[in-house]
């Protein structure tokens, strides 16, 4: 009897496991543009070609070579969209700022990695798009991450190519199943505890690596650091439940053969395929 119990309440506990970190199975005819040319992460960006990442060359590169596109979007002082990676300037501009903490004005004087080219608009960045170009659009979860994707989404009002919203930020995602449903949107997420990351609580670092999350957002797909494709709730998910899978970011033709057993949306730097 007690055991039955004890099977009984493990049974339920996993049942409600499942329903927290299950994504949504039904949408997924979105998914063969970025499944057939791979996606460049934040551009097509080499460092050697003084095409610095996120920059409107290295997503004109991405263009011409028939990629789709990785970016990244955030909101400045002055609530300008721009396409930025990083919290801060430093490691791309040698600027100890936070991009939140700059106009759209300020942020001009400065350039990428010593090049010419300077941190662009999302409104200067879409044009650089054809219709056929499957983007993924990641709002950074630092700052007003809600006023970004408010803002994300009215500027891609009457936009006519293919695009997907991902964040690492649930409520960014929330946001978006509730205002925008139609919207693809995918659960960006790591293992943080391999990641080591010290800023995050412990109890933060649970949710956000085991996306218990998933049952307020119900992501189209799942970008999943692929080198932690072992992680226990990423693989319960690709085992149980037929969604789609990204991985980031892939840097070698290596990397690329051994995420194939997990992953169908390859977002790469670093090499040309």
């Amino acid at each position: 009897m007690l055991i039955g119990i004890i099977i009984g309440c493990m049974l339920l506990i996993f049942a409600g496991y499942l329903f927290l970190i299950k994504p949504d199975t039904k949408r997924k005819e979105w998914a063969k543009p970025y499944e057939e040319k791979g996606v460049a992460h934040r551009g097509l960006f080499d460092k050697s070609l003084g095409i610095p990442e996120n920059s409107l060359a290295a997503f004109q590169r991405a263009v011409e070579k028939n990629y789709g596109v990785e970016l990244d979007v955030q909101l400045t002082k002055d609530n300008r969209l721009v396409v930025f990676h990083d919290e801060d300037l430093f490691r791309m501009c040698g600027v100890k700022k936070k991009v939140r903490d700059c106009t759209w004005e300020e942020l001009c004087q400065y350039t990428l990695q010593g090049t010419e080219e300077k941190i662009p608009l999302f409104t200067q960045v879409k044009e650089v798009f054809k219709e056929d170009t499957p983007v993924i659009i990641e709002v950074k979860p630092d700052g007003d991450y809600i006023g970004a994707v408010k803002t994300l989404m009215e500027e891609l009002e009457g936009y006519r190519g293919i695009y997907v919203v991902e964040s690492f930020h649930p409520l960014v995602l929330h946001w978006l199943k509730k205002h925008y449903p139609d919207v693809i949107r995918g659960q960006l997420a790591s293992d943080l505890f391999r990641d080591k990351q010290k800023k995050y609580s412990w109890i933060k670092k649970v949710i956000s690596s085991n996306m218990l999350l998933n049952f307020l957002v119900r992501p189209d797909f799942i970008a999943y650091n692929f080198k932690q494709a072992s992680q226990i709730s990423f693989r319960i998910c690709h085992k149980l439940f037929a969604a789609k899978y990204a991985a980031w970011t892939i840097r070698s033709k290596e990397d690329w053969q051994k995420a194939k057993h997990y992953f169908t949306i390859m977002i790469f730097d670093s090499f040309i395929l």
